[in-house]
């Protein structure tokens, strides 16, 4: 069952303790728990708690009446919990689901190695840095480490990367993931600067400059 979804049947009554696990098996679905709810988030949730426990006291008032009460106050709670959850789902995909690549004809790496230096050059540390994860998966690609994916994202390219270039793994990681703070980040902590982009820089010289490891390294991104 999806989320949201509550399953009622047209003239079988709900039994309470039947509504009440239905309740605590949709809210304790993966997609909930690994939303790492804030503290008004719990404060929310105790007060559906309370929702849940109400509902479970109501005696039996007529198989009519009793399904659409319990019906109705359980898709109150799985309403308010999807309205409360999916907006943070949403920035999650925003901050790691996006394509490295904008819409358009494809750059070389070298390109972008030049837009990545005249942006360091300027001080924008944020155009530089992901100008390098840019140029580093452009001349993957060029070198046939990577097979071209517009689609691709700095998460599905560092997974890509790292086991043809396993001494570089945690760099190749961790420069993906500042991408996605950067580009789809927000606030001050997500903003590079001045070291980042020296890092970003040594990395793609190192691995511009690197063997993949062993042959099967270029099935390893497909």
């Amino acid at each position: 069952m999806s989320p949201g979804v509550l399953p009622v049947t047209g003239d079988t009554p709900v039994d309470r303790d039947e509504a009440r696990k239905l309740l605590q098996d949709e809210l304790a679905k993966p997609v909930y728990q690994e939303a790492q709810p804030s503290l008004l988030d719990r404060a929310v949730q105790a007060a559906l708690d309370w929702i849940v426990e109400a509902l479970s006291g109501i005696r039996s008032v007529g198989a009519g009446p009793g399904t659409l009460l319990l019906a109705a106050g359980a898709v109150l709670i799985i309403v308010v919990a999807v309205l409360l959850i999916r907006p943070r789902l949403n920035a999650r995909a925003d901050r790691t689901g996006r394509a490295v690549f904008s819409t358009g004809a494809a750059l070389p790496a070298a390109e972008h190695r030049r837009r990545a230096a005249a942006a360091a050059g300027a001080g924008r540390w944020n155009e530089a840095l992901a100008e390098r994860l840019r140029a580093v998966v452009r001349d993957a690609e060029e070198r046939g480490i990577l097979e071209e994916r517009p689609s691709r994202t700095a998460t599905e390219a560092a997974a890509g990367l790292a086991p043809a270039f396993p001494g570089s793994a945690g760099e190749i990681r961790w420069l993906a993931e500042r991408f996605n703070e950067v580009q789809y980040g927000r606030g001050a902590a997500s903003e590079a600067d001045e070291a980042d982009a020296v890092r970003a820089a040594a990395l793609d010289a190192a691995l511009a400059g690197g063997v993949p490891a062993g042959e099967g390294a270029p099935g390893a991104a497909r």
